[in-house]
């Protein structure tokens, strides 16, 4: 996989705390970063942002995108850190303002798309809502036992899992053909092997 696209991840944050009223909860802005790229893998074959993801106590967390919604993140390169501070500002440990527009120029189309369709699903859950969906899907479900025995804090989740089906009856956004989910799949699977040619 391709680097971490923190334009993207940055412009995303901006978005929801846009859509948001001009600020969001954090944990609530990366639960919509994760089901945005979800969405987009399955779809499309291809993920938004290039992110490492953990499976984590209150659910799938993408690593590098938390670590830009974070108010003091050590982890930032200098780039990245000025890049944010155009356009978000975080308030506290559990909130962040937006501070510009959103920058529309760094999406794709379909980029673009799967965060309007995210927010639309999934704009009126809290965090605490979305953290409780989260834990439905497989991706997670595979560490839930890990978690809940305190074996670990964060369990490194193989972005593949996103194309698994999620055994849910409320969940529909993410109820795809098997014939279309495979072909994103495949497209993405392809993708992966181009890259390390």
């Amino acid at each position: 996989m391709s680097g971490f696209n923190y334009r993207k991840a940055v412009q995303a944050l901006n978005f929801f705390a846009v859509h948001e009223g001009g600020s969001i909860n954090k944990m609530k802005a990366i639960k919509l970063v994760w089901l945005s790229n979800r969405d987009h893998l399955r779809r499309y074959g291809r993920p938004i942002f290039n992110d490492i993801y953990y499976a984590m106590k209150f659910g799938p967390v993408p690593s590098n995108t938390k670590d830009l919604a974070e108010l003091d993140s050590e982890f930032l390169a200098s780039e990245e850190l000025e890049y944010r501070d155009l356009f978000i500002k975080p308030l506290d440990k559990h909130s962040f303002t937006s501070s510009n527009d959103v920058d529309f120029n760094v999406f794709s189309e379909t980029d673009t798309k799967s965060l309007e369709t995210t927010y639309n699903n999934f704009g009126d859950y809290t965090q605490y809502d979305l953290s409780e969906l989260s834990h439905q899907f497989p991706e997670w479900k595979k560490f839930e036992k890990s978690i809940n025995m305190g074996l670990g804090s964060r369990f490194e989740i193989n972005i593949a899992d996103f194309f698994k089906q999620i055994d849910s009856e409320t969940e529909n956004l993410f109820k795809m053909d098997e014939e279309d989910l495979s072909l994103s799949k495949e497209a993405y699977e392809e993708r992966e092997e181009l890259e390390l040619i």
